[in-house]
């Protein structure tokens, strides 16, 4: 069975931690407040709270919080996460604008997270939906497409075959230079979202003809 520990507490934690249990895998949330990791297992009726520096028991480890923070937990976590699928979800945007993303053109967050934990086997995923759309799991009565990108292909099945297990579609994007896009993608999805052209409860999803 797989395991999935989850780093954070907020909206795309509960949702995660929601597929998580979808695709029948252990759960594990930790968070700096580890009674909003309770409320997280308490309000879904499973998993295991914690606090971050807890032991890690997820194969599978998800880094549910933004970029910045994501980059200091990578670091400062970088033994316990060797070895392990680390899943970024963050869109590096520039929110003093909302114009740019904070990352040099041929860099992605997954690429800074990865050399901050360099024997983390880090892929991008889940950073194309809404945390809404993510814990409905299907968009336009299609299943939600989970878009997969990093340099371990084993690292990349593993979340594919976890999205395809509750009942999304996993697909891989390819390797780690992919990850750009896919942030691009979700910013892309912010933009139209907060201009009101789309609803902040979306995502995308791949229709195959």
């Amino acid at each position: 069975m797989t395991s999935v520990s989850i780093i954070g507490a907020g909206g795309m934690a509960r949702a995660i931690a929601g597929v998580a249990l979808a695709a029948g895998a252990d759960l594990q949330v930790v968070s700096r407040a580890p009674e909003e990791a309770r409320a997280v297992t308490t309000e879904l009726g499973d998993g295991i709270p914690g606090a971050l520096g807890d032991p890690l028991a997820g194969e599978i480890v998800v880094l549910a919080l933004p970029f910045a923070a994501a980059t200091e937990v990578a670091a400062q976590q970088r033994d316990a996460l060797a070895g392990r699928v680390v899943v970024d979800i963050t869109n590096p945007v520039d929110f003093s604008t909302f114009d740019a993303l904070v990352v040099p053109a041929d860099s992605s967050a997954t690429a800074v997270i990865q050399e901050a934990a360099p024997d983390a086997r880090v892929v991008k995923a889940f950073s194309t939906t809404f945390a809404a759309a993510l814990a409905r799991g299907t968009l336009a009565g299609a299943p939600l497409t989970v878009l997969v990108a990093g340099d371990d292909g084993g690292g990349r099945q593993a979340v594919v075959d976890l999205a395809n297990a509750a009942g999304l579609r996993g697909v891989d994007a390819g390797g780690l230079k992919r990850a750009r896009e896919l942030e691009a993608l979700g910013f892309l999805q912010m933009t139209l979202a907060s201009s009101g052209a789309t609803a902040w409860d979306g995502g995308f999803a791949l229709v195959a003809p």
